[in-house]
């Protein structure tokens, strides 16, 4: 979820943009790739490429920790080690192990399935950067990239995630690799009892924080400032940078974070797992296998580690998380950094209606108290469904919406402890394939807006056409607003820029509002305030209230 392929149309936009952001700054590329000899970092010399936007140099594949193989493996991650001579970065390095999504309905898995798909190996920690930098000390703004994949795959190779046209604008972009599936979320109690930290399962955690320490050593070398650094992600990824905001162990590593469609608990609001819920799941499946010690683990061939089945995802681990971040948040204990957050306006439009097609308005209401239990009445006020057309809309919110309530209760919380916070909801619905009908801002369906790379396939497929897209003036326009809305976030900590419509920050919107990213972007209604209150309520029963939070409103 890398061919890069940009249009005419794309690339004269980026070029223009670049050469407004770039303002003619002598420490930063014009036209030409910038910084084409060798760049020393702490490990050794690396060589990079001219890249995909003009002015942009790009440094593909560079180890930022230790292969995680043998008795490395399941740890968290080791430093990475030092080579001689000038490595070649011109190509990507490998991606982390995962399945191959050839043949699923949803689209193929563009870390590995793509032509020039990298091979996958367990030495995967690697990153990439884009730089328009000429030269070490322009000092400018960092941004670096956690990609989604419901933690179970994805890479920083992905082409949708080019960080070519967005460098453009006078950032460097950095995408890294992070171990998913059980290499990256495994607990076993011998691996925490080995841990100093007496932790484990938090292994992509720590690969997130590695290469942010590598960034904060290396990156002045490539022309960046290691003081401003923003974390941005999506889905998975956003709940990566969520979960950093939280932890005590990533705080100094950046000063900014953007989260797109997720937060520290997943998509939506729930209690966090702990660590001994999962090393007793993962003893479980363990013993299936005949595995019953930890060596026997990092020994087992890596195909079978995959059997271990889907990711924990990331948990209260007592080291990294120390904490349900719910709690971290509501009680102000979070890294102080301003935010940009948000989520789609129809968010599982690319993976059909929830209750099916053929949702009813008496199945709506009969389904009601399994739904949301002792909150029934609130959830058919939140979704009331008089016909069957009505029932087969309401069964597709409830995941948007909850989303949507997360990301704001996020945002209000960064806002509590001083810090400017953004929110936002995007709804523009671009053309359609030939024949197909497209259900709206769908999962994902911002990335295109947000690299500017609307030529590129959409990591999940959403009906709309990226060869119509990138030609379509409305959707050009859009892509330009949104990522300097992004870049100019990564350079101040506010979105807001010279001809682009204001964008207020969450303490002044309504709770039901953010500021929707559309052709004339505007702040708006995301859900009504009957829902507000379900979700407030589910919130309530299910997280406040367990974890013992007395006051998170």
């Amino acid at each position: 979820m890398n061919a890069p392929r940009l249009r005419a149309t794309a690339a004269a936009l980026a070029l223009a943009a670049g050469a407004t952001a770039l303002g003619g700054s002598p420490a930063l590329g014009a036209g030409t790739a910038a910084m084409l000899q060798p760049v020393r970092t702490q490990q050794g010399m690396v060589q990079g490429t001219t890249g995909e936007a003009p002015g942009v140099t790009v440094f593909r594949g560079i180890p930022f920790a230790a292969a995680p193989v043998g008795e490395l493996r399941f740890q968290p991650a080791a430093p990475p080690k030092a080579w001689t001579g000038v490595r070649d970065a011109s190509k990507w390095g490998d991606t982390c192990i995962q399945p191959s999504g050839k043949t699923r309905p949803i689209g193929v898995n563009q870390a590995l399935d793509m032509p020039d798909s990298p091979k996958a190996s367990e030495d995967c920690l690697n990153l990439n950067v884009w730089t328009p930098a000429r030269k070490a000390g322009a000092k400018l703004p960092v941004m670096v990239w956690f990609y989604g994949g419901a933690y179970a795959e994805g890479g920083g190779s992905m082409p949708f995630a080019n960080g070519a046209n967005l460098a453009t604008k006078g950032v460097i972009i950095v995408s890294m690799n992070y171990r998913v599936g059980p290499f990256g979320f495994l607990s076993t109690p011998e691996l925490t009892a080995s841990s100093p930290h007496h932790a484990s399962g938090n292994q992509a955690l720590s690969d997130s924080i590695a290469a942010l320490k590598w960034v904060k050593a290396n990156i002045a070398a490539f022309g960046g400032d290691p003081n401003n650094v923003t974390i941005f992600g999506q889905s998975a990824g956003a709940c990566i940078t969520a979960a950093l905001v939280g932890s005590p162990v990533a705080k100094g590593l950046f000063q900014k974070a953007i989260s797109e469609s997720g937060a520290w608990a997943g998509l939506t609001a729930a209690k966090m797992a702990t660590r001994e819920e999962m090393e007793k799941r993962s003893t479980e499946a363990l013993d299936k296998l005949g595995v019953h010690s930890l060596a026997e683990l990092q020994a087992l061939p890596a195909d079978q580690v995959a059997k271990l089945g889907r990711a924990q995802g990331i948990i209260v681990d007592g080291w990294i998380v120390p904490e349900d971040e719910s709690i971290t948040f509501a009680q102000g204990r979070q890294n102080k950094v301003a935010v940009l957050l948000g989520s789609n306006g129809n968010e599982g439009g690319s993976f059909g209606p929830p209750g099916g097609a053929n949702v009813t308005a008496e199945a709506w209401k009969a389904g009601a108290a399994q739904r949301w239990k002792d909150l029934a009445d609130l959830g058919l006020k939140a979704y009331p469904a008089a016909t069957d057309a009505e029932a087969k809309a309401a069964s597709s919110r409830p995941f948007t919406d909850g989303i949507a309530w997360f990301m704001h209760l996020y945002a209000t919380d960064q806002a509590k402890v001083g810090q400017p916070a953004y929110l936002y909801q995007f709804v523009r619905t671009p053309a359609s394939a030939p024949g197909k009908t497209n259900g709206g801002a769908s999962h994902a369906s911002e990335l295109a807006y947000v690299f500017n790379n609307l030529d590129k396939p959409r990591e999940v497929p959403d009906n709309s056409d990226p060869a119509v897209v990138s030609k379509s003036a409305p959707d050009i326009k859009l892509a330009d607003q949104v990522s300097s809305y992004w870049t100019n976030f990564a350079k101040t900590g506010n979105p807001n820029g010279k001809g682009l419509p204001n964008w207020p920050q969450v303490t002044r919107m309504a709770r039901n509002q953010a500021m929707l990213l559309d052709v004339d972007p505007h702040v708006g209604d995301t859900m009504t305030p009957e829902q507000v209150a379900l979700y407030d309520a589910l919130y309530d029963r299910d997280v406040a209230k367990p974890l013992g939070i007395a006051k998170w409103k």
